[in-house]
């Protein structure tokens, strides 16, 4: 896998986050597929490889990849999900600036990785354990996701910390992204190319 391909894959694991959060905060659904691979690549923070991120199949990052070429191709005017994505690739780039925030971040995710090994990565537990994480941490920061959707449904139990789970598994995915060379202005200067990277590896989802 070269470099283009590690950098698509982890900018469709941004979009998926951007879509479940916007399928969560407006009808309390998700596709459970597509929310458990952010969850899994959350509390696991020291993947051995690089696929071990994704499950190694990518079909655990269909919703992204389709996502992220359909919106690649011609954003609608308004859209939530690509709002959501430039988002949160803003907020992890001023995470990432931050030492102190981001060792918090790596010594909490130890300890969830713990939590997780024992009640399972998807656990009520773990997810709250996860949107509190956010909290402590990334929603400290001046700059805020501000989450559009039905207000009622986002004060239901537990909900905030699905979506604040969720935002967090896209920091996750976008920090990655930076570390295989992704940079802030990439998306707009060089989004043919990375359309047809995403186009490549779709076939590959079985």
């Amino acid at each position: 896998m070269n470099r283009d391909q590690r950098q698509a894959i982890a900018l469709a694991g941004v979009f998926q986050a951007a879509v479940v959060v916007d399928e969560l905060a407006r009808t309390g659904r998700y596709d459970s597929r597509a929310w458990e691979t952010l969850i899994k690549a959350t509390v696991d923070p020291h993947p051995e490889q690089f696929a071990d991120i994704y499950g190694n199949n990518l079909a655990n990052l269909a919703v992204g990849i389709d996502s992220a070429r359909q919106l690649l191709e011609q954003p609608p005017a308004g859209s939530q999900v690509m709002r959501y994505m430039l988002s949160i690739q803003l907020l992890a780039n001023r995470a990432s600036k931050d030492s102190a925030l981001m060792n918090q971040l790596a010594e909490r995710l130890d300890r969830i990785q713990q939590q997780a090994h024992h009640l399972g990565p998807t656990h009520d537990n773990v997810v709250l354990a996860l949107g509190e994480l956010y909290s402590d941490t990334l929603s400290t920061l001046r700059y805020r996701i501000v989450v559009k959707g039905d207000p009622e449904l986002l004060k239901t139990p537990h909900m905030a910390e699905r979506v604040r789970a969720v935002l967090l598994s896209g920091v996750r995915f976008s920090l990655l992204w930076r570390q295989q060379g992704g940079h802030r202005w990439q998306i707009l200067l060089t989004r043919k190319r990375i359309q047809q990277t995403l186009s490549e590896l779709r076939p590959r989802i079985s």
